[in-house]
């Protein structure tokens, strides 16, 4: 018998060295699992004397097995990386994940939440647009569904917010730039999609402070998903104008960076460190394809794992206890800068 005092099937699955997805498919419906893993629970059930809320396990089991997953843009590979991991972890779990692209635009992101509301889902996990999100209908939907955020965070939208840091992404990008050579420029779109562009600037610009050095942004016009274009275009022109005051640029995410390694290619600018490289390009996200890049990109990385497993924890913590957590929270995982050729 143990002294633990085990309060929820978090820590009930931390104890008893499971994953919270495997805990959560036993409760509801012990054949599920393997039978050694079956064993393992219930030797730890024995171990702790743990008991679970069975009124609430028997009342989620009225529900369906579905779960919406909301991404603003499936043909984002970031996006697609998140909506994987937390697929895959939703199935492992005995559920239906449902996946859904709100294709860069707030109507059919409504209309993603009216479709998933009638299929009477168990929770929903969204990466909402951000600014272009209509925010009464997702605080309506909020309080009908239970729902975390992840991703991009809208103050105050459903029960909890997991998400990465992007002061840790651009601290990181701004400290390693600045001690091995040139201070960075920042490049953006002047319009961001993502709400998280413009924390990644004002986190520019208090880096830049930091180190006693004036920051230069240089935002492009641009309007939509296709951010490779966008940068292409606009590394173009920031070029030819001298915008770029030092031969080091750091992009806002990598998407918007593969179109400048695109345009240096173009105007026969080598990029990197070695001898006859004329700009060094870093940037923000760890894109599936930015190892691949010619030269490979240097970026802060999400931790696209945590992410996802954090945000899947707590859906099914918010699922068990009814629908609600009592308090709103806010989880973020710092960057891990990851240097490639490219800077």
């Amino acid at each position: 018998m143990s002294k633990h005092k085990i309060r929820n099937m978090e820590q009930f699955a931390a104890l008893s060295g499971l994953s919270r997805p495997t805990v959560s498919k036993y409760f509801n419906d012990p054949d599920s699992v393997r039978p050694t893993t079956r064993r393992r629970i219930e030797e730890a059930l024995e171990r702790y004397e743990f008991r679970p809320n069975i009124y609430a396990i028997n009342q989620n089991r009225r529900l369906t097995k579905n779960i919406g997953i909301v991404v603003p843009y499936l043909a984002d590979p970031v996006f697609a990386e998140h909506a994987r991991s937390i697929e895959t972890l939703c199935a492992e779990a005995g559920f239906r994940p449902i996946l859904l692209s709100s294709h860069g635009g707030s109507e059919q992101e409504s209309e993603n939440l009216d479709s998933l509301r009638s299929l009477k889902p168990a929770g929903v996990l969204m990466a909402p647009l951000g600014r272009a999100s209509d925010r009464s209908a997702i605080e309506r939907f909020c309080r009908d569904v239970p729902t975390v955020l992840f991703d991009s965070n809208i103050e105050g939208m459903g029960e909890a917010f997991v998400g990465s840091d992007n002061v840790s992404f651009v601290n990181q990008t701004v400290d390693y730039l600045c001690r091995s050579g040139e201070p960075p420029c920042f490049f953006e779109m002047r319009t961001p999609a993502n709400p998280n562009a413009n924390k990644r600037r004002t986190a520019y610009i208090e880096a830049m402070a930091r180190h006693g050095e004036d920051p230069v942004v240089v935002a492009v016009e641009g309007d939509g998903w296709g951010f490779e274009e966008i940068g292409r275009q606009g590394a173009h022109s920031a070029i030819a104008a001298g915008d770029f005051t030092t031969n080091t640029i750091l992009c806002s995410n990598d998407r918007l960076a593969i179109g400048v390694l695109a345009a240096c290619y173009e105007r026969g600018l080598r990029v990197g460190r070695g001898p006859g490289c004329a700009l060094r390009v870093a940037s923000h996200d760890d894109h599936p394809f930015s190892r691949f890049t010619c030269p490979a990109l240097t970026t802060a990385a999400h931790d696209y794992a945590a992410v996802a497993s954090h945000s899947v924890e707590k859906l099914f913590e918010l699922i068990e206890n009814g629908g609600k957590s009592g308090q709103r929270t806010e989880t973020l995982f710092p960057a891990n800068l990851v240097v490639r050729a490219s800077a």
